[in-house]
């Protein structure tokens, strides 16, 4: 089964909007938002994830979310690296975000440059992880995500 087929069925409550590559978008009515996501090259324990959203009630654009494989150290720091690209993200046990939308819009801006995107951290145990995600479709899918929330 494709990864991308394997988003589909996992998501199956909310609304597709297509998968490209190893990206699904999606559409999830109540409350609205719309999401581009995929699963790491290489799953882990955490059911990791990385999504760009669109919140039209809230007027956010294209929010990063990230769901780490593993639980975080409480003081390591997560930092996401595209290509030679670095952003430090504000992290909570298991999850990380963007600190703001300007860094949510450099980060998208490097995605659909890039070929490959980690998210690198400490785990709680001490040794070091990295997510690594594919970016081919990613473009495409955070465009079809704002797409299917423009106007609503």
């Amino acid at each position: 089964m494709s990864l991308g087929l394997a988003l589909v069925l996992a998501l199956q409550a909310r609304t597709p909007l297509g998968v490209f590559e190893s990206w699904g978008a999606f559409r999830d009515a109540s409350p609205l938002h719309c999401f581009a996501i995929a699963r790491p090259v290489e799953k882990g324990g955490n059911d990791p994830f990385a999504s760009v959203a669109t919140w039209p009630r809230d007027g956010v654009h294209n929010q990063l979310h990230v769901r780490l494989s593993r639980q975080r150290h409480p003081r390591a720091k997560v930092t996401l690296a595209i290509g030679e690209r670095r952003f430090e993200l504000v992290a909570g046990d298991a999850d990380a975000w963007s600190p703001d939308a300007a860094t949510d819009a450099a980060i998208v801006s490097a995605m659909r440059e890039g070929r490959s995107m980690s998210v690198e951290s400490v785990s709680a145990s001490g040794g070091a992880f990295a997510d690594t995600y594919a970016l081919a479709g990613a473009a495409t899918a955070i465009d079809a995500a704002a797409i299917g929330c423009a106007g609503r």
